[in-house]
């Protein structure tokens, strides 16, 4: 029975997890962070829930944090998982590219738990409460970090902008010959 039971959340929820761990790590490490979240699971298959997937989240995200301390590489980690969201078609490669580094430069600000929260909602498309679980905390506690974490995003993009439109008037005044 236990057997049944961990190979239907494993074929069920395999690709989720996997994906959930390509975004957040490279390719030969997210493997074993798939690897280990489901050797997690069958250890503690009487532990894992109706609704799977929130648990798995939580636990492949323990496990990558593991990793992360161990290793260092929490900000090599943002960078690739934002490759791996891709780019827009039909624009100029180089704006999507200077956009992206825009993004990430803002993003990179911010606290861990603030990105994490924002990557539960955005890129794995949770909902609050899932979000929550998989973060340990309660679903209000969690909006509120969201909520903070996006004025925080805001401010730094908006902060990056300002910058760069004072650098930009600098080397035009600059270009034109005026102090």
């Amino acid at each position: 029975m236990d057997a049944q039971r961990f190979e239907a959340i494993y074929r069920a929820h395999y690709a989720a997890v996997a994906r959930f761990a390509h975004r957040r790590t490279d390719p030969g490490s997210a493997e074993e962070v798939v690897a280990e979240t489901f050797t997690v699971t069958w250890r503690r298959l009487d532990d894992v829930p109706a609704d799977p997937l929130p648990w798995l989240y939580g636990v492949a995200r323990n496990v990558l944090y593991g990793e992360h301390r161990a290793n260092g590489r929490a900000r090599r980690n943002a960078a690739s998982a934002a490759d791996a969201a891709g780019s827009r078609l039909g624009r100029d490669p180089a704006d999507a590219y200077a956009e992206r580094e825009h993004v990430l430069r803002a993003f990179s600000t911010l606290t861990e738990p603030d990105r994490e929260a924002l990557r539960l909602i955005a890129w794995e498309g949770l909902d609050h409460r899932d979000a929550a679980d998989v973060m340990g905390t309660t679903r209000v506690a969690f909006a509120m970090r969201v909520s903070r974490a996006r004025r925080r995003l805001a401010a730094a993009l908006a902060a990056a902008d300002a910058s760069t439109e004072i650098r930009s008037r600098q080397s035009t005044t600059v270009l034109e010959g005026q102090p």
